[in-house]
């Protein structure tokens, strides 16, 4: 029998079994085994409440409700249990049902769809939007429906993989400039000159939590005269005077050929948008297939979602709020002596190293203790850099915060000062 921990998902993408139907022999070995279920307990939960930031999970291997800081989800803002927005969608619920029943273009769209696209593209500061069932899918479909195959997508090494997948679907070249270089990114271009190019990078990276260089990136791409692409994911709501975006932060707003963004983040809930001109957003209605054959979003989660925006743009205490408990995390974190990497944002690593079996063993000590902290994986980040995601919500209290610290320092911060003196 192999080394259970030493091993990930990556060792079994290539299926061996003459079934295609049937996952490769090992794998079913390894993922069935009982050691790694306990160890990977602590993915294999269920919320048992709505997630706040001190939550109920349901313990799937025995059904006991457990008691945790949440310091995993992605409600940075702690809309999607709002009073008002839940209220807003009891009364879509009413008036409209549950669900859109048909696609865009056939029956799916109603009024509220209408209202929040134009909304969002006033936000955005574009001329027009287009709303998509998945933020997956908006990423996929907005690159699918605007790049062909002579065209060339050039890509921050770190970006999405529907950003990646986008471009895998449209056909057109894709290339990868290293993370945050726009001297990297200048040669690219110039090799490239006189094609169609995209360059695409997303405001605030998902599991380092670092920002584009994005003024800096934007004065190479007017100079090479390429058209860009900003994923504010998780960006959106949270940086900029009035939450726009990096985009706003940095000041280059006006430079940004097509922004996207997901509705399942800062909104907390489900969905994801692009924003652009008018001219392109129509073209898109009729070349991107996640819009044209997937059911539009329910009208009471639309309905939620045009609250939401409401409320995170009537003043800016949500966003000071996420950006000053992630100041204090971080600091507190460095203070440890811990390695977060180079986050500047609401998401902050805590690096772990190369060894799978450590970085689940302390998720599953972590929670027993009463915090729920996101092992990040291999081959999802590189294998020497295995870490724990935190995601910082506007909602944290001090006392959960300093909890949550002290959980930290008992169990992961010792364990890794242990074994640097045994190195």
């Amino acid at each position: 029998m192999f080394d259970l921990l030493s091993y990930s998902l990556a060792d079994f993408h290539y299926n061996d079994n003459p079934n295609v139907l049937l996952p490769p022999e090992d794998f079913d070995s390894w993922v069935n085994h009982p050691l790694l279920a306990d160890t990977f307990s602590c993915t294999g939960y269920q919320l048992a409440t709505s997630p706040g930031t001190t939550t109920y999970l349901l313990d799937i291997t025995n059904n006991d409700r457990i008691k945790v800081i949440n310091l995993s989800s992605l409600n940075y803002l702690g809309l999607s249990y709002h009073p008002e927005v839940i209220q807003a969608a009891k009364v879509a619920l009413d008036q409209y049902g549950l669900g859109s029943a048909g696609v865009p273009l056939v029956g799916g769209t109603f009024d509220l769809h209408l209202d929040l696209a134009r909304k969002l593209a006033e936000f955005k500061q574009k001329e027009d939007c287009i709303l998509y069932s998945s933020g997956f899918g908006g990423n996929v479909g907005a690159l699918q429906g605007v790049l062909r195959r002579d065209d060339v997508l050039i890509l921050d090494e770190k970006c999405h993989k529907s950003m990646v997948d986008g471009g895998t679907l449209s056909g057109a070249k894709m290339l990868f400039f290293d993370h945050n270089d726009p001297e990297h990114l200048a040669t690219i271009l110039e090799t490239h000159s006189g094609k169609r190019i995209l360059v695409g990078v997303e405001g605030v990276y998902s599991v380092d939590g670092d920002l584009a260089r994005l003024d800096e990136i934007i004065q190479v791409c007017d100079q090479y005269q390429a058209a860009t692409y900003i994923d504010e994911a998780h960006s959106n709501l949270i940086f900029g005077p009035n939450g726009r975006g990096v985009a706003e932060y940095f000041g280059v707003e006006d430079k940004i050929g097509m922004t996207f963004g997901t509705l399942s983040k800062s909104f907390g809930v489900v969905g994801g948008f692009v924003c652009s001109n008018a001219r392109i957003i129509r073209y898109l209605k009729g070349y991107s297939p996640p819009w044209l054959y997937s059911t539009t979003p329910p009208p009471p989660v639309i309905a939620g979602l045009i609250k939401e925006l409401e409320i995170a743009t009537r003043d800016s205490s949500l966003r000071d709020r996420v950006l000053a408990n992630a100041s204090y995390m971080r600091k507190s974190l460095l203070d440890m002596k811990l390695d977060i990497g180079c986050s500047q944002s609401h998401i902050i690593p805590i690096m772990v190293g190369s060894s799978g079996e450590k970085l689940f063993n302390l998720a599953a000590e972590v929670r027993k203790r009463g915090l729920l902290l996101m092992p990040i994986d291999y081959p999802a980040v590189p294998a020497h850099l295995r870490r724990f995601r935190l995601s910082v919500s506007a909602m944290l209290t001090k006392e959960e915060m300093d909890t949550s610290l002290n959980i930290i320092e008992d169990v992961i911060a010792k364990a890794l000062r242990a074994e640097e003196k045994k190195s």
